[in-house]
């Protein structure tokens, strides 16, 4: 069974930084995972994106050494198990409101004793009927990554006791949901966020996990990392793509090129 980098640098106290990819193009996260990055965030709460198509990806992405971190929907557990036998690395959970609802994540995502995940044993992640089943299930009960997201108000209300949920290896806070929820939309630095991502600091290192969130440069990393910060998430495809073409365009506008830009 392929080991986790994530958990493995996590393990060592080392920061992990994990990119987004929308678009769907195997190609694209073979060229990422050969990068080298920790991991490649793939978006199945909010994206059309098929489980079929997310098993091609994967395979692309293993080419290389990156981790693949799924989102599923808010209380999908049962496809959480199909995602992680198709080959994701971890699981990152979308809008935890509970340490019960934590508890239900780890419980479908762990093989017994820790949890009720099914075992088929012929898919990617063994991979392909290739270890026994005690040495399958215990490894990938060590090697599976749980990320837990705190972007509710009663996620934050009660993060402390998500913290303290067994098999819960990070919590995120996720800021935009989070301004939403607390009543200033978009405004991710806003200091009610700021005292959002220091509750969520303390409890993770409280419990001795660790935590995360996204960012925007470099500088706000080590910011977030001198807080204990390990989970650092950072750039998407279709920003990086659309920012680039943004430059392309004011470069040519200066030869008196003109575009009929319908984003603006």
């Amino acid at each position: 069974m392929r080991q986790s980098r994530i958990k493995a640098k996590l393990a060592r106290d080392e920061p992990v930084l994990i990119t987004c990819l929308h678009f769907g193009d195997s190609a694209l996260f073979e060229m990422t995972s050969l990068m080298g990055f920790d991991g490649i965030w793939v978006d199945m709460e909010h994206h059309g994106i098929s489980l079929e198509r997310v098993t091609s990806l994967m395979a692309a992405a293993r080419v290389g050494s990156s981790d693949i971190v799924v989102r599923p929907a808010k209380g999908e557990y049962l496809r959480m198990g199909r995602m992680l036998e198709v080959g994701a690395h971890a699981i990152m959970y979308p809008q935890c409101d509970t340490a019960e609802e934590a508890a239900e994540v780890v419980h479908w995502c762990k093989f017994p004793p820790l949890g009720r995940r099914g075992c088929d044993a012929a898919n990617a992640d063994v991979p392909y009927l290739s270890m026994p089943i005690a040495e399958y299930t215990e490894q990938a009960n060590q090697e599976t990554v749980i990320i837990i997201q705190i972007e509710t108000a009663a996620a934050l209300e009660n993060v402390e006791q998500i913290a303290a949920v067994e098999g819960v290896d990070v919590l995120m806070l996720g800021p935009a949901d989070m301004s939403l929820q607390l009543g200033i939309p978009g405004e991710i630095q806003h200091p009610k966020i700021i005292e959002a991502t220091e509750r969520v600091a303390n409890a993770a290192i409280q419990c001795g996990k660790h935590w995360g969130r996204p960012v925007g440069s470099p500088e706000e990393a080590q910011k977030y990392m001198d807080m204990k910060g390990r989970f650092i998430c950072s750039g998407a495809d279709i920003v990086t793509i659309k920012l680039a073409h943004e430059a392309l365009q004011a470069q040519y506008a200066a030869l008196g090129f003109t575009f009929d830009n319908r984003l603006k």
